[in-house]
C-alpha cells in the first residue's frame, strides 16, 4: 500500500499513472496549495523540497520517496515492470526520462508562466521557453519516428513525458508538423491506466487553489 500526495499538475499525474498501470493499491492525499499544506512541518518530513509529489511505501517501513522521476524509478525498480532489467535497455529509459525531468518539465513550465500567469507580457522569455519547447518536442517527434515508444517498449519515459506533452496549448506551444508526436500522445490518450491517472486526484480545489497550482509547475 503507498500514500501519494500530490496536486493536479503533470508532475503528480505521472506517479497516480504510474500506479494505475502497475495496479498497485495507494491512498491519495491532495495538498491545497492555496493552503499551504505542502509546507507543512509534517509533510517536509516526507519531502524536504515542500513540493509534490511524493509517495510513501507503507509495505517498506514507510519509506520515503521525492521528485516524480525518483518515484518512478522506485516503482519500476520494485516491481521490475515498465523498465527493461538489462543494463542497456535501463540506461535507455533513464535516458529519455532525464529529458523529460532536465529538458520538457523545466522549460515548458516556465513556458507556461511568462505565457499564462506572469503579470507583464514579457516577449523575450515568452518566445524563447515556447522555442525551446518546441525544439524539445521536435526531439521526441523524431525518436519517435523509429520506435513506438519513447525507449523502444512503454515505460515510465512515456509516463513522464505525456501528462507535459498533453498540455502544450496551455504553454502557446503547437505540435502542428509532428506527426509521430502526435501518433504517440494518441496512442497515450487512449490507455485506460493514463485515462485513470490524469483524474487524480478528483478537480474539486476551489478557482483560487487551481490557478496556484497552475502557478507553481515551473520546475521538474
Amino acid at each position: 500500500m503507498f500514500d501519494l500526495y500530490t496536486a493536479a499538475t503533470p508532475n503528480g499525474q505521472k506517479i497516480s499513472i504510474a500506479l494505475e498501470e502497475l495496479g498497485l493499491p495507494y491512498t491519495v492525499h491532495a495538498l491545497r496549495f492555496d493552503q499551504l499544506e505542502q509546507k507543512t512541518a509534517e509533510y517536509l518530513k516526507i519531502n524536504p523540497n515542500g513540493r509534490i509529489p511524493a509517495l510513501v511505501d507503507r509495505a517498506n517501513d514507510d519509506f520515503a520517496v521525492f521528485e516524480s522521476g525518483a518515484i518512478l524509478l522506485y516503482l519500476a525498480e520494485q516491481t521490475g515492470q515498465l523498465m527493461p532489467q538489462d543494463a542497456k535497455g535501463r540506461s535507455r529509459v533513464i535516458q529519455w526520462l532525464m529529458l523529460q525531468m532536465g529538458g520538457v518539465g523545466p522549460m515548458q513550465g516556465q513556458a507556461n508562466v511568462f505565457f499564462r500567469y506572469y503579470p507583464e507580457k514579457l516577449p523575450g522569455p515568452i518566445e524563447r521557453y515556447q522555442h525551446e519547447t518546441r525544439r524539445l518536442y521536435e526531439v521526441l517527434n523524431s525518436r519517435l519516428a523509429e520506435v513506438e515508444y519513447l525507449a523502444g517498449d512503454y515505460s515510465i519515459a512515456d509516463i513522464a513525458t505525456y501528462p507535459w506533452v498533453r498540455i502544450h496549448d496551455w504553454a502557446g506551444v503547437a505540435v502542428d508538423g509532428l506527426e509521430h508526436l502526435q501518433r504517440w500522445m494518441a496512442a497515450m490518450a487512449a490507455r485506460p491506466a493514463v485515462q485513470r491517472g490524469l483524474l487524480v486526484p478528483h478537480q474539486e480545489a476551489d478557482a483560487a487553489s487551481v490557478v496556484k497550482v497552475a502557478q507553481t509547475i515551473i520546475t521538474r
